[in-house]
């Protein structure tokens, strides 16, 4: 091999490794890692409220049932009318017989064998008031653990409302409840601090200051 050639070859090899070098290196300026300042990642944790929805306002029985929709709470009812009965006098069936069900005692229908749940439960409520009787609605086995009636409740508020004033139209003995009270607003205006003299009323002149009292000579 003349030297023109090795010194071609070797001037290849030589310029080959140069040209790796200088890649490897403007890769790793190009790519270079940068270190976040806390590692890992950041994930939105929602806080835990425990499953559970936030709780409904109770229901003001007085103030909803005389405006009420029966029609629409006795179209409700034909989700019931395969285990109950609701003329009176009617028959028993897979549930009792619910002519007169608001204001008669719970587990009193006669003919029917209750379970003891639903024996006990009446042993501690004497009678079926609207807000009960709407609360068993909303969901029996909640309402009275062990009761035979496996029905999952109604849980529209407003399908509830409607079929308890339609039972309530069939034979109920006992009144509407008073509705619920409304708070009165607070006064206008704020109440003056204690050991602050309240303000004179407009055109009200200021009260003399009382005279000091005069000294009586000293006891000889």
């Amino acid at each position: 091999m003349s030297d023109l050639t090795f010194n071609k070859v070797a001037g290849a090899v030589l310029a080959t490794g140069l040209a790796v070098v200088g890649l490897r290196e403007a890769s790793a300026i190009v790519f270079a890692p940068h270190a976040p300042e806390t590692p890992g990642y950041a994930i939105a944790i929602p806080e835990d409220t425990g499953g559970a929805a936030p709780a409904e306002a109770a229901i003001d029985w007085g103030t909803v049932l005389p405006i009420a929709d029966v029609a629409a709470g006795q179209a409700s009812f034909a989700k019931c009318v395969s285990c109950h009965t609701i003329a009176q006098g009617g028959a028993n069936g897979t549930g009792p017989n619910l002519w007169g069900i608001v204001g008669l005692r719970p587990a009193a229908h006669a003919g029917y064998s209750y379970s003891s749940a639903f024996n006990d439960f009446a042993a501690a409520n004497p009678v079926w008031t609207h807000a009960e009787l709407g609360a068993f609605l909303e969901a029996p086995q909640r309402h009275i653990a062990g009761t035979k009636m496996t029905f999952v409740g109604l849980k529209r508020r407003e399908e509830l409302i409607n079929v308890v004033a339609y039972l309530h139209s069939m034979g109920g003995s006992i009144p509407f409840p008073a509705p619920a009270p409304v708070a009165e607003p607070a006064a206008e205006g704020e109440a003056p601090v204690e050991g602050e003299e309240a303000p004179a009323a407009e055109g009200e002149a200021p009260a003399e200051a009382p005279a000091a009292e005069a000294e009586s000579p000293a006891a000889t």
